[in-house]
């Protein structure tokens, strides 16, 4: 069988030029420019609803930038688990 890759590895492609690298961009970069399109919105609507759905906004950037390490392992061991025949091979009467 013949490996395809679908996608471009660019976390892989960072760490060829140095973990340096990755952990600026993300645990520096994207928190910086979290605050600034907080800070942004803030001064451009002056109102606190938009301010405050930025915020939330920002903040699920930054946790999903913050966690990439644990989301890319979950899905190498889910795709692990697929190309190994998807662990329970017994068929039970209902999962016909």
């Amino acid at each position: 069988m013949q490996s395809v890759t679908l996608a471009a590895d660019w976390i892989t492609i960072g760490n060829g030029f140095g973990a340096d690298l990755k952990t600026l961009i993300f645990k520096v970069g994207i928190p910086a420019l979290a605050g600034m399109f907080i800070l942004f919105i803030g001064f451009k609507t002056r109102a606190p609803g938009p301010t405050i759905m930025a915020a939330i906004f920002a903040g699920i950037m930054v946790g999903l930038s913050l966690s990439i390490n644990t989301t890319a392992q979950v899905t190498s061991d889910t795709i692990n688990q697929y190309n190994n025949g998807g662990g329970n091979s017994t068929v039970l009467q209902g999962d016909r």
